[in-house]
């Protein structure tokens, strides 16, 4: 697996990352247990970056790549996480 340095003074990190949102919400109906394996075979694959947010799912997001990641080594995993992202237009104060 390619790397790259995420800036200038960032984490080298798998070129290809996987995009977790869609495993807990925005896109229909989820499976958990198809989400584990996606996750597992995305590390067992050389992907050492996950980006999560903490709206996913309203924090089902992070639970399930905690349940995904219980047993694995975490030395050489990136997690990019958004925080703080508004889902609604009230908390955008109405734009």
């Amino acid at each position: 697996m390619d790397t790259t340095r995420l800036g200038v003074t960032g984490p080298t990190v798998s070129a290809i990352g996987l995009g977790c949102m869609g495993m807990s919400d925005f896109y229909g109906p989820t499976d958990r247990s198809e989400s584990i394996a996606t996750i597992h075979a995305a590390l067992d694959a050389g992907i050492t970056l996950l980006d999560t947010g903490d709206f996913y799912g309203m924090g089902h997001n992070e639970m399930l790549i905690r349940e995904a990641l219980a047993g694995r080594p975490r030395d050489k995993l990136d997690l990019g996480q958004i925080r703080r992202a508004a889902r609604s237009r009230s908390k955008l104060g109405g734009l």
